[in-house]
């Protein structure tokens, strides 16, 4: 399948077609054609969030109430064709929301290490993850954005509402951490 009338109806929806959108709500039910358009788009929302996250559990709980949120909010997305951006706008914000969350538990509970949300997602020992751990908040959101979701940097800009500038500056500054962590190079 390599043209956009060849694939399944919500997929193209989900890629931004507009018709196929309103003619997939056309043909099911609401909930129906919710749940399409989310299986194609659940398993990127999920690797997204487990990056920024680093914790299986509260990446689940994430992408579920950006599901939640973006069924009952969907008679409120405008341009049909930018269901894809706009749950992940939604999703982008609720990691935010849980990395807050992580930075109030380690400024409160900073002598019980075992409390806060640890970097291990059932991939132990995967330097990659390891790796990512290491940068900064916003230099992850960025990297997953950009390699884990396929964004271009003005799309990350939209989404985060981080200058264009500071999201090229950040990508960089990531891959360079991530070649020396990578490679076995300290900083």
């Amino acid at each position: 399948m390599n043209t956009l009338t060849e694939m399944p109806l919500a997929q193209r929806a989900v890629k931004g077609d507009k018709e196929a959108f309103a003619l997939l709500f056309k043909q099911n039910s609401d909930t129906q054609a919710f749940a399409e358009l989310y299986r194609y788009v659940y398993e990127e929302l999920y690797y997204y969030a487990l990056a920024n996250l680093g914790n299986e559990d509260d990446a689940a709980d994430c992408v579920q109430d950006t599901a939640l949120d973006a069924f009952t909010g969907l008679k409120k997305l405008r341009d049909k064709g930018a269901f894809h951006g706009w749950i992940m706008k939604i999703l982008v914000t609720k990691v935010k929301l849980k990395q807050k969350e992580y930075i109030a538990a380690r400024q409160t509970q900073s002598t019980e290490e075992e409390d806060i949300p640890s970097f291990s997602s059932g991939f132990e020992g995967v330097e990659i993850m390891d790796a990512l751990s290491s940068l900064t908040d916003k230099e992850r959101l960025c990297v997953s954005l950009k390699y884990i979701s396929g964004y271009k940097g003005e799309e990350i800009t939209k989404l985060t509402g981080i200058e264009h500038s500071t999201v090229r500056s950040l990508l960089t500054r990531a891959r360079q951490k991530l070649r020396s962590l990578l490679s076995g190079e300290e900083e």
